[in-house]
């Protein structure tokens, strides 16, 4: 069976139409200004009006206040609320049952320890999200920072809610990821990039294959 696929920080008519061709299940678009990959509501708009039904739109908020979710779902057609900040349980369940649609929560993970803190959203989340923990860096992003974490950490773990596996995902390093995981889904944004920021629709397309090829 092949492995499902999250493309994220998509900000070019290319590289959406290279991930629906692909056969990504998943289109990711961030809503983060610090971040290369950001996107206004209205280039996200412009960006899913031709995307298939059956592919989920995912907007990628930090920490987002209630008004700029808002103000961007008032434009853009999404599907799913990525939470890829400090994020807490409370707060996921609350956003989730105000705007009525899924929620992925992102899961930071560096140690065994930040495995165990996911416990609390698996209750709350509709997904969970383990990608590694960001450096430690003024300029590190929360996500889409190229580093992968130990794959064993989460090995032979069992969620109530489905999950996906980021962080440093390439399409070489991908067998090996699945593998060690046991990974039923995948997410990737600096791995498909010619530069943070800038999809090549062509690493795309060969992500999307390797990952239908598993």
């Amino acid at each position: 069976m092949s492995v499902a696929a999250k493309i994220c920080g998509l900000s070019s008519e290319a590289a959406v139409a290279a991930a629906v061709a692909g056969g990504a299940a998943y289109l990711g678009f961030v809503f983060y200004p610090p971040s290369p990959r950001a996107v206004s509501a209205d280039e996200a708009a412009r960006l899913c009006a031709g995307v298939p039904a059956g592919i989920a739109r995912v907007g990628l908020f930090v920490d987002a206040e209630d008004e700029a979710i808002a103000a961007v779902l008032a434009t853009a057609p999404l599907d799913i609320l990525q939470f890829h900040g400090s994020e807490s349980p409370p707060r996921v369940a609350e956003a989730r049952a105000r705007f009525g649609l899924r929620v992925i929560k992102a899961v930071a993970i560096a140690k065994p320890q930040d495995v165990c803190a996911a416990a609390p959203y698996d209750e709350v989340a509709d997904l969970l999200l383990f990608d590694a923990k960001p450096p430690r860096r003024v300029d590190a992003l929360p996500g889409g920072n190229g580093l992968a974490f130990d794959w064993g950490l989460i090995a032979g773990r069992k969620w109530r809610r489905p999950w996906m596996l980021s962080g440093g995902l390439t399409a070489e390093l991908l067998p090996e990821a699945v593998r060690v995981s046991g990974a039923a889904c995948v997410d990737v944004s600096s791995g498909v990039e010619r530069r943070p920021g800038e999809k090549d629709p062509a690493r795309i397309r060969t992500f999307l294959a390797a990952a239908r090829a598993l």
